[in-house]
Parts: structure tokens; C-alpha cells; sequence
């Protein structure tokens, strides 16, 4: 919630950096080691609940509690991984042998990759979708494109198509496969129908419709995402290859990169392993006796399990696409160093963000056209996004929850910015005292970040005992403590955005046409 740009933030003393750091590090390690002491003490009661299941190593538990985790891991383990490499051979032995071919030849997988998991009625499903809204497109009105496309995201939740769809599989994880999967293509049909609409081109629709197809069973963006948009798929996707030897930095970047996402795996199935957050966090009894610095250690391990998650799941698919030569949205960003509603919006889910900007902010007109508007275009965003989740009570609350954190910290920023405050401002402070107070402002919107992810991850019920707990009955106890180490990690964020380290790992121009670093910051 910065007011200053990054270039405007003063530097502090190394020594008090260095502080921040400490204290920073300490307090996550120490929260987590209350959490760690904890579970273990609970361990029976939470094994008696049939929670917890034997571990990757004797004598360790496992918690198995978090859906999404268990659910991409045990699809990965089936056949998603193994699909995901022959693309990868797929797309290496087409650019060597037949480059002219290899859009088709990956569209082609893509589809045969989706019938052999989805099965035939399933992948039938989507290309009834696809053919709806390419048909739609072809009218070139955005209104009547959007309308078709929200149409066809509410299927999901007909309860008639949901029936009929289960009856399709034998488990309910193949149905719950399609449901992300046509969530996901919903996306991308939004993307290619106002891109269309608003970009005529003298293509025929032959040939739109066969890039429709390609960019929406492109295997590796297919069932999670990162999302990008059609435009810029198309585009990187047709830069021609230059001719230069580029097997020797394609190979290096491709062991590194999953040296990585290794690690990132190796480090979520560590914190289930000494920690079991989701399955304290599903109970209200667990939440309420937790002590203050294993209620801290319980939030933080949860938001910082969902990160690296997201490394895991976001990071294969990436690393393949940059193999490809497109432009994935850059991986989501360490949550610790997060210390705006603004910032954890732009950097967690960058694709994400990218679209609701150029497909729903920018066309209802955004910052250009008063404040009215700005409220307007950002809370549509958030509406879209709370629907596309699945529109339940506690996404309602989460999405409200970060409208009004983002307009509350525009709305200050623009207090900030305006030539009264800002010269009493100047007058009154010096640079490393603003830099302080910006440090502690973060500090109050980074606590109020914290409980929406809360109420996002773990549901109403545990946002409601944290709010009561920190905020109503901790207001003179564990609130200035929680502020305090709250005000050390936007100080670490403030410093990391002003001198942000680059861990590059750098294609040559014949694996990247758009000639830019790939690059990852936790």
C-alpha cells in the first residue's frame, strides 16, 4: 500500500534490515514449531477422526486434508505427469523434424490427451462449448459473446447436468477433472471471443477456429492454468524459431527448472508431514485452543502451503510453455514479502490478473473515468472472479473483503498523493521515516490480507475464530505482537520490491523468440 514509487523508498540502515529479517524469519520458524508441537500432541485425536493417513516415511503421518493438493497429486501419479512429458517429447521432436507441423501435432495431443482422462463424452462437452462460443464470436458483439459465455459457466452448477455428467464416471475426482477443466476453457473462450470481437482480422474462420482449438487443448494450460490470453498465445505462437543451436540451454533450463519444482514438492509434502494445518484448521474445537503463537504458525503455514502449491502446480506447466517458446505469467510470488490486497493481486496469479484487467477492468473504464467507475470495474472483477470459483457464501465474503481492501488502499494512496498531505508530509518526515510509516500502514492491510485468505482457504468458520480471537479479545495482547512482526515482513516486502534478487535462467533465441529471462521470485 505504498505511496511512494519504487525508485522513492529511502534505505534504511543495513543493521536495521537485518533486524527486519531476524525477526521476520524467527517468527515464521518459532510460530511454526508451536504448530508442529501441537499437531503432534493432537495427533491421536486427529488420526481418530480418520484425518491423517500414514506418511511417505515410517513413522510420520500424513495430513491429507487439503482437497486440492491430494487431488492434483493422486491425477498426476494417474496419468496427467506422463501426459505432460509426452508433450513435452511431442513438441521437442516436431521442432526438430517437422517445425511446420507442430501446432497441429500438440492441438492434436492436447485432444487425445483430454479423451483418454475425460473420456469421449467429456471431451464432447467442451467442444460443444467451444463451438457455441466460436459461433457466437463470429457476431462480433462483446455483450452477446460475454452472455453466451456466462451461459455456458452456469451449466455447472445445473443440478440436472451435474447428474448426468457423474454418471459418466466411475469416481467422483473424474467428474470434479471435467468441472476444472470446462472452468478453465471458459477462460479461454472469453479470451478468444472478445479478442475476436474486438481485433477483426482477414483470417477466415477456418483458420480461427483451428487457433481456437489449438489454444484451448494446449495440454499443458489445459485442466489448472497459468492462464494466457488468446492474443498473446497466437502471437508468441507463431514467431517463427531462429536457426541457432539452443539443445545445450533448452537442456539446462529444463534440469534446473525441475530440480525446483522438485524441491518446491518436496517442501509442501514436508509441512503435511510436521504440520497438519488443514485438518486443525476443519476443526472449530482445534482453532479455539490453539496457543497464541501456534494460532499465528496456523496462519501462515496455510498461506504459505497454498504458495508453494501453486509452484508445484503453476511450475511444470510453465516450464513446458517456455519450452515452447510462449510467455507464461511469471510464478505466483513469496506470500511473506505480500503486504497489499493491490500486490497479492498482481503478483500471485499473474495470468489471472492479466485477464480480469484486459477483459473486464479496462472495458468498464477502469481508472480512466472517475471514481465511480474504478469502484464499478473492480468490484465486477471481483463478482467474476467469486462466480467463477463457484459463488459460495464464503467466496462472497472473501471477494467483498478484498474490494474493499483494494479501494481502501487506492483510496489512501490517492490521500497520500494529493499536494496538501503530501507536503505537510514532506515537511514533517524524513525519507526513512516515510518509508516506516508506509511499513506500518502495510502492516494493517497485510493483517486484513491475512484473514481474507483465511476465509478463502479455510471457509467463514475460521476467519470468524481469528477475528475473534486477534482482533476482539487479543485487541491489547496478540494484536501488537502480530502488528509488530506483521510491520518486519512488509519491511522485508518493501525491500525485496526496491532491490529485487533475479534468479534468471536464460534460453537461448532459438528456445525463446520473445528474448526475455524467465524468471521466478520467491
Amino acid at each position: 500500500m505504498t505511496s511512494k514509487s519504487k525508485a522513492q523508498l529511502a534505505t534504511l540502515p543495513q543493521t536495521e534490515i537485518l533486524a527486519y529479517w531476524v525477526l521476520s524469519f524467527g517468527s515464521h520458524l518459532y510460530s511454526f514449531y508451536q504448530l508442529h508441537r501441537f499437531s503432534k500432541e493432537h495427533e491421536s485425536g486427529l488420526e481418530r477422526e480418520s484425518q491423517l493417513e500414514n506418511g511417505l516415511l515410517q513413522g510420520f503421518k500424513r495430513d491429507p486434508s487439503d482437497f486440492e493438493w491430494n487431488f492434483w497429486t493422486e491425477w498426476a501419479k494417474k496419468s496427467l505427469l506422463w501426459t505432460l512429458i509426452g508433450h513435452g517429447v511431442i513438441s521437442r521432436l516436431t521442432s526438430i523434424f517437422y517445425p511446420k507441423f507442430r501446432i497441429p501435432a500438440l492441438a492434436l495431443y492436447g485432444l487425445l490427451a483430454a479423451c483418454s482422462v475425460l473420456g469421449v463424452k467429456g471431451v464432447s462437452v467442451l467442444l460443444v462449448h467451444l463451438g457455441l462460443s466460436f459461433s457466437v464470436a463470429q457476431l462480433r458483439k462483446p455483450a452477446l459473446s460475454w452472455a453466451c459465455n456466462l451461459l455456458l459457466l452456469s451449466t455447472l452448477h445445473i443440478q440436472t447436468l451435474q447428474d448426468i455428467q457423474r454418471g459418466w464416471y466411475k469416481t467422483e475426482e473424474e467428474y470434479y477433472l471435467l468441472l476444472f477443466s470446462i472452468a478453465v476453457c471458459g477462460l479461454r473462450f472469453i479470451s478468444f471471443s472478445l479478442d475476436h470481437c474486438w481485433s477483426p482480422s482477414d483470417l477466415g474462420r477456418v483458420v480461427h477456429l483451428y487457433w481456437l482449438f489449438s489454444y484451448t487443448f494446449y495440454h499443458p494450460f489445459f485442466y489448472n492454468g497459468p492462464i494466457i490470453t488468446y492474443k498473446d498465445y497466437t502471437e508468441q505462437m507463431r514467431r517463427p524459431a531462429e536457426e541457432s543451436d539452443g539443445k545445450e540451454s533448452a537442456l539446462s533450463y529444463l534440469v534446473l527448472r525441475s530440480g525446483r519444482i522438485i524441491l518446491w514438492w518436496c517442501i509442501a509434502e514436508y509441512m503435511i508431514h510436521v504440520m497438519y494445518m488443514h485438518s486443525i484448521q476443519s476443526n472449530e474445537t482445534y482453532i479455539e485452543i490453539l496457543p497464541p503463537w501456534a494460532l499465528g504458525g496456523l496462519a501462515l503455514a496455510l498461506v504459505q502451503f497454498f504458495y508453494v502449491k501453486y509452484l508445484v502446480l503453476f511450475g511444470l506447466p510453465s516450464m513446458l510453455a517456455t519450452l515452447d517458446k510462449l510467455v507464461p505469467p511469471n510464478l505466483p510470488r513469496c506470500v511473506s514479502i505480500m503486504y497489499s490486497f493491490t500486490g497479492m493481486w498482481r503478483h500471485f496469479d499473474e495470468g489471472l490478473y492479466r485477464w480480469l484487467i484486459r477483459y473486464i477492468y479496462v472495458p468498464l473504464g477502469g481508472s480512466q473515468h472517475g471514481l465511480l467507475y474504478k469502484m464499478f470495474s473492480t468490484g465486477l472483477a471481483f463478482g467474476f472472479v467469486c462466480l467463477w470459483h463457484g459463488g459460495h457464501d464464503y467466496l462472497q465474503y472473501w471477494a467483498l473483503m478484498n474490494w474493499a481492501g483494494v479501494l481502501v488502499e487506492n483510496g489512501l494512496k490517492s490521500l497520500l498523493a494529493s499536494s496538501v498531505v503530501r507536503s505537510i508530509v514532506e515537511r514533517s518526515f524524513s525519507t526513512g521515516m516515510k518509508r516506516r510509516c508506509i511499513a506500518l500502514l502495510s502492516a494493517f492491510s497485510t493483517s486484513m490480507l491475512i484473514l481474507s485468505n483465511l476465509v478463502f482457504l479455510g471457509g467463514i468458520h475460521v476467519g470468524r475464530i481469528f477475528w475473534k480471537r486477534v482482533f476482539f479479545q487479543g485487541w491489547c495482547t496478540m494484536f501488537p505482537p502480530m502488528l509488530a512482526f506483521l510491520y518486519c515482513f512488509a519491511q522485508i516486502g518493501l525491500e525485496r520490491t526496491s532491490n529485487p534478487p533475479r534468479v534468471t535462467l536464460t534460453l537461448s533465441r532459438s528456445e525463446n523468440p520473445c528474448h526475455r529471462t524467465t524468471r521466478t521470485t520467491c
